[in-house]
C-alpha cells in the first residue's frame, strides 16, 4: 500500500471592494485532502456541504489532478470546512488541491510559482487561487505571456477580518452576468485610487483612509439587488469598524475591523436578518502561508 499524503488549502476572499479580479485574502478555513495511488478510484467526502461534493469520477479535484498529470486511479478523502457557493473560494481551493495532487502523483516537482500559474490558467483568473497558494493579502495579475505575477503582503496586526455568511447561495455565473461590458473613465480612476489606498492601508495600518478605501464602482453596486442588505451594509459605521466588502461574487460579506472590536460584526448579521436571511459569523485568521502539503 502507498503512504497517505495530505494537502490543506485555505479559503479565500477575492476583490476586497475596489480590487476587482486583482486582490485576494487567504482565510483560515480549510479544505483538507488525503490521497494515495490506488487500484480503483475511491472518493469520500465529509465536513461542511459534503453532500454537494461529488464522489464520482467527475469530482473537480480528481478531474484537475488528471488534467495536470495523474494517470492511475487514487484513493481520495476530502474533509471540507469551506462554505460552497458563498463567495469564499471553494472552487479555487479545489482547483489548487487538484493541481498539487496531480503534480505530486506525477512527480513533477513543481514549485509554488508553477502551481500558481497552472491553477490560475485553469481557474481563469488569479485573485482566489493566489491566496490559496501564497497566503496573506495578495495582489495578482496575469502577464502577456500567461504567467501570474503576484505579491504577497501581511495584513497589519491591528486589523482583523470576519466573514458574515448568509443562508443562501449565489452562483458566480449569475453574479457575473449583472456586470456591464465597459466602464467610464471616471469609474476606472475611482477604483484605481481606492485600490492603491486599500493595499497601503491594510499593510501599514493607516486607519484614517477607511471606509473610503473600500469603496467600489466596478462590481458591488451592480450586485446590490442580488444580496439583499448589502447596500445598507456598505453604509454602516461604528467604532472599530473599518468597512466591508462583498466576498468574491457573494453572497458572503467580508468585514474589516480593528483588533478587539469583534462586536461590530453583529451589525452585519442583523442587516441580513432585516432583509429576511439568517447568517453565521466566522472569525478566521489570515494565514501567513498558503496550502500545506505533507
Amino acid at each position: 500500500m502507498h503512504d497517505w499524503r495530505t494537502i490543506r488549502v485555505p479559503a479565500s476572499s477575492a476583490n476586497l471592494g475596489p480590487g476587482f479580479d486583482a486582490l485576494g485574502l487567504a482565510l483560515g478555513v480549510y479544505l483538507e485532502c488525503r490521497f494515495r495511488p490506488s487500484e480503483t478510484l475511491t472518493i469520500r467526502a465529509t465536513g461542511l456541504d459534503a453532500g454537494l461534493i461529488s464522489t464520482a469520477a467527475d469530482n473537480l479535484i480528481w478531474q484537475i489532478a488528471r488534467r495536470v498529470g495523474a494517470t492511475g486511479p487514487i484513493e481520495l478523502e476530502i474533509d471540507n470546512a469551506i462554505p460552497i457557493g458563498k463567495g469564499l473560494g471553494s472552487s479555487a481551493a479545489a482547483v489548487t488541491a487538484g493541481v498539487v495532487i496531480g503534480a505530486e502523483i506525477a512527480e513533477l516537482r513543481w514549485d509554488r510559482t508553477r502551481i500558481l500559474d497552472e491553477a490560475a490558467r485553469i481557474e481563469g483568473h488569479p485573485d482566489n487561487v493566489a491566496p490559496c497558494i501564497l497566503g496573506g493579502l495578495v495582489a495578482a495579475a496575469i502577464d502577456c505571456t500567461g504567467a501570474v505575477r503576484a505579491v504577497r503582503h501581511d495584513l497589519h496586526p491591528d486589523y482583523r477580518v470576519a466573514v458574515v455568511v448568509p443562508d443562501f447561495v449565489l452562483p458566480t455565473e449569475k453574479s457575473r452576468q449583472v456586470l456591464p461590458d465597459s466602464y467610464s473613465r471616471a469609474d476606472a480612476i475611482f477604483n484605481l485610487q481606492r485600490v492603491a489606498l486599500l493595499i497601503s492601508a491594510l499593510t501599514t495600518g493607516a486607519t484614517s483612509v477607511f471606509p473610503a478605501a473600500l469603496d467600489d464602482r466596478l462590481h458591488q453596486p451592480y450586485r446590490f439587488p442580488l444580496v439583499p442588505g448589502l447596500e445598507e451594509m456598505t453604509r454602516l459605521r461604528a467604532p472599530g469598524l473599518l468597512g466591508c466588502a462583498l466576498s468574491g461574487a457573494g453572497p458572503s460579506v467580508l468585514v474589516f475591523h480593528e483588533r478587539g472590536h469583534d462586536e461590530v460584526c453583529e451589525l452585519f448579521r442583523q442587516a441580513f436578518l432585516r432583509h429576511g436571511s439568517t447568517a453565521e459569523i466566522l472569525h478566521p485568521e489570515v494565514p501567513a502561508h498558503g496550502y500545506e502539503a505533507v
